[in-house]
């Protein structure tokens, strides 16, 4: 019991240190290289395990709720996986012509689901969690069938795409470990959540920094070795993530939705399952491809906090406003 106690208190401070979480793996991949690439068979391992043990709060009948007035999710879910998946090809084919496998890096980058990180800022700021939980199950779900098909359809025979390998890995990866959780959760009537979400939560920060300190050592001599390509690899993947998030601000903002489901919104328009895009593209295509997904790992977690003080502080002008008003009216 106090062990699990003591699990549980540890994820607070791992949460606040989130943002420099992912730089700081990529740092240890980069320094101890070629010692963690023996590594590289244990990561579809934890991941698994990481995908568990976020979807252990996942809820059925939320999720059923959410899917019986879809209008929402299929918003966002457009937003992830027409336009996004467009805007890494167009930026691919501008700043890296003649280059298919940075090209794909950029398609790839958007092509993979979003974040399960992101159901952690979602609850920071108030956000709509049970849309984000179903969003995150639905897309997660269809990843075996959205991923291959839209690296296919933009990229075409530029780039040799191991799809059935591709979707038999985020089958189980992915796909099975949020089943499990989902249908263990909703025969525990939510037990296993209340009891082992807490502490097993730690696990899956430590996890995710081990699986890209292990990513990141496969292009160690890339990140080494820093030119001016991978400059604007950098630069690029940074533009692209920031147009995710104020794409997902613009869309919820021209719907006239919430603060609630616009901050789901914004999270998960701009955040992306980096780490298994990571383990795909070390995987199943050339190192190039890998590039500007583990850029993104960079700084995901830093926009996200960046971001989130944006809504936590127009939040607090909407409130002081409020309060202003109705003391106006007294």
């Amino acid at each position: 019991m106090r062990v699990l106690d003591a699990m549980a208190r540890a994820n607070a401070p791992l949460e606040k240190i989130m943002p420099l979480l992912t730089p700081a793996a990529i740092a240890t991949g980069v320094l101890c290289g070629s010692r963690l690439e023996s590594l590289e068979g244990l990561v579809p391992w934890i991941f698994a395990l990481m995908t568990f043990i976020g979807s252990l709060k996942s809820s059925l009948s939320e999720m059923l709720r959410e899917l019986r007035r879809p209008g929402k999710l299929l918003a966002i879910m457009a937003v992830l996986h027409v336009l996004m998946p467009l805007v890494g090809w167009a930026a691919g084919e501008l700043f890296f012509r003649g280059d298919p496998y940075l090209v794909t890096g950029f398609v790839l980058l958007f092509a993979i689901p979003t974040g399960v990180v992101s159901v952690v800022w979602v609850t920071i700021y108030g956000g709509n969690i049970a849309l984000t939980l179903a969003l995150i199950l639905a897309d997660t779900l269809l990843s075996p069938l959205i991923v291959p098909a839209t690296l296919y359809v933009l990229m075409g025979e530029a780039v040799r795409i191991r799809a059935y390998d591709m979707m038999e890995g985020l089958l189980w990866m992915i796909v099975l470990p949020s089943v499990a959780g989902l249908l263990l959760n909703q025969w525990s009537k939510g037990g296993v959540a209340r009891r082992w979400s807490p502490p097993l939560a730690p696990l899956v920060k430590v996890g995710l920094f081990v699986v890209v300190a292990i990513n990141g050592s496969n292009i160690a001599g890339e990140l080494r070795h820093a030119d001016g390509r991978m400059a604007a690899v950098i630069g690029a993947t940074f533009g692209t993530v920031v147009l995710g998030y104020l794409v997902g601000w613009g869309m919820s903002s021209l719907l006239r939705w919430n603060r609630e489901d616009s901050t789901a919104a914004q999270f998960n328009s701009g955040m992306r399952n980096l780490s298994a895009g990571a383990v795909l593209a070390v995987q199943y295509f050339p190192a190039a491809v890998s590039l500007p997904v583990i850029s993104g790992m960079l700084f995901q977690q830093l926009l996200a906090a960046t971001f989130g003080f944006r809504i936590g502080a127009g939040a607090k002008k909407r409130s002081g406003a409020s309060a202003a008003a109705v003391g106006q009216d007294g």
